[in-house]
């Protein structure tokens, strides 16, 4: 059921009700989409040594949250692995749900060096560039919170009359 069918839009309806139930329509995918093309572009520098300015933090976060199992560049081609892979399910759709289970995780590792590293990341109280490239990821956990809803059955209700 999408939202235009929620709110019955038709020519009689007001513009901006129209407008509303199209992009409320048409937002959960943009998002899902955009958000896989960033973890693709991103992991594909991964791949290339040197290419990705996250690669020191990277291995050094991946060697610490697995207790110096995995280090090096097998930490850096792993998460480019992770990462475009996430981004396929969720530019493709297949396997959307599982893919979504995999996100949170994922977003979590990613803005861990904030956690593991504020030393490193901030000098007098100020965001290095490596935190400021961490923080906006905060971005992604609030687009990860709408797409596990919308997944679930969770849909825009657009009101048909405005508020006072």
């Amino acid at each position: 059921m999408s939202v235009g069918e929620l709110v019955r839009v038709g020519e009689e309806t007001p513009l901006r009700v129209r407008i509303a139930a199209w992009l409320g329509a048409r937002s959960p995918d943009a998002l899902r989409i955009s958000l896989g093309m960033i973890l693709v572009m991103f992991g594909n520098l991964k791949f290339v040594p040197g290419a990705s300015p996250a690669e020191p933090l990277v291995m050094r976060t991946v060697d610490l949250l697995t207790f110096g199992l995995i280090g090096g560049r097998a930490a850096v081609v792993g998460t480019a692995l992770v990462e475009v892979a996430l981004g396929v399910v969720l530019i493709s759709g297949i396997a959307l749900r599982a893919g979504l289970t995999l996100l949170l995780p994922v977003l979590a590792g990613m803005m861990s060096p904030l956690v593991l590293f504020p030393a490193d990341l901030f000098v007098n109280f100020r965001p290095t560039l490596e935190a400021q490239y961490i923080i906006k990821d905060i971005v992604f956990v609030a687009v990860a919170g709408v797409l596990i809803a919308h997944s679930l059955g969770a849909r825009m209700v657009v009101p048909t009359s405005r508020r006072p």
